[in-house]
């Protein structure tokens, strides 16, 4: 039996849910990209026969996801700076805001990290569940935006598991690198 709304529906025809709930497309963006960066970070922060320092880890994925996020919107405000009015200056402010995104998909695994400060469990524990959380989190966030387009379960799931390609990509290089 096919997926009979396995195809993109008219925004008229969305389901009722999806256009109270569709998420902008910057915020998706910044969500996904902050999601791909906190995963490499962690695999990247999780080295073999160094001390194992949770917190330290934690403090560096916030402050480069900020640093991102800022520089994400820099990049936006450069690209307008053509634009001299007073309207602009106003935009270019919101422009680096409009990153939030990127620092707010970063937190959880930055809480997974600190779980780890508290003696939660070690820091490799940690990485890994950060791992399998964004890559879930992946995922959820790919086959939202595809339902929230419009699309059917089947062709969302199908989004949300390339997206999740992503995740799995990390998982398996942070694995052959160790």
């Amino acid at each position: 039996m096919s997926d009979r709304a396995d195809h993109v529906h008219p925004e008229s025809v969305a389901p009722r849910w999806a256009s109270r709930h569709r998420p902008p497309e910057q915020s998706l963006f910044s969500g996904i990209y902050g999601l791909v960066l906190a995963s490499a970070l962690v695999a990247a922060l999780d080295a073999t026969g160094e001390k194992a320092d949770p917190g330290l880890d934690a403090l560096w994925v916030l402050l480069t996801a900020m640093a991102s996020g800022a520089a994400h919107g820099y990049a936006r405000v450069i690209a307008q700076r053509a634009s001299v009015d007073r309207a602009a200056i106003t935009s270019r402010g919101r422009l680096v805001l409009a990153e939030w995104p990127l620092v707010a998909a970063v937190l959880p695994t930055v809480g997974i990290l600190l779980a780890a400060v508290a003696g939660w469990w070690a820091e490799t524990t940690a990485v890994d569940a950060a791992l399998l959380f964004n890559t879930v989190a992946l995922f959820g966030w790919g086959a939202w935006a595809a339902r929230a387009a419009g699309h059917g379960w089947l062709s969302s799931c199908r989004a949300g598991f390339l997206d999740m390609l992503i995740g799995l990509m990390i998982i398996v290089a942070n694995a052959l690198i160790k």
